[in-house]
């Protein structure tokens, strides 16, 4: 069940994308998902140099997902706070 989130949160992106009418909704919602991802890959993997952790768990990484680069930014704040 909770995989099923995943291509839900694709079809909300790509019909919100498609609202602003970007050519190919499809491929904006996956940019938008991957960027995300990979900003929490590029925290986790420079965090020896930083210092700045982000746990690797499933949360993180639907956060990272569904939010994309604010998600993984709001991650750094509550991190950052708490």
């Amino acid at each position: 069940m909770i995989f099923a989130v995943l291509p839900v949160a694709l079809i909300i992106f790509s019909i919100i994308h498609k609202i602003s009418r970007y050519k190919r909704p499809v491929l904006r919602a996956l940019i938008t998902m991957l960027s995300g991802f990979c900003a929490l890959l590029a925290v986790d993997f420079t965090s020896v140099f930083t210092g700045v952790y982000i746990p690797f768990s499933l949360l993180s990484v639907f956060v990272s997902l569904i939010g994309g680069l604010p998600g993984v930014c709001a991650l750094l704040s509550l991190n950052l706070f708490f």
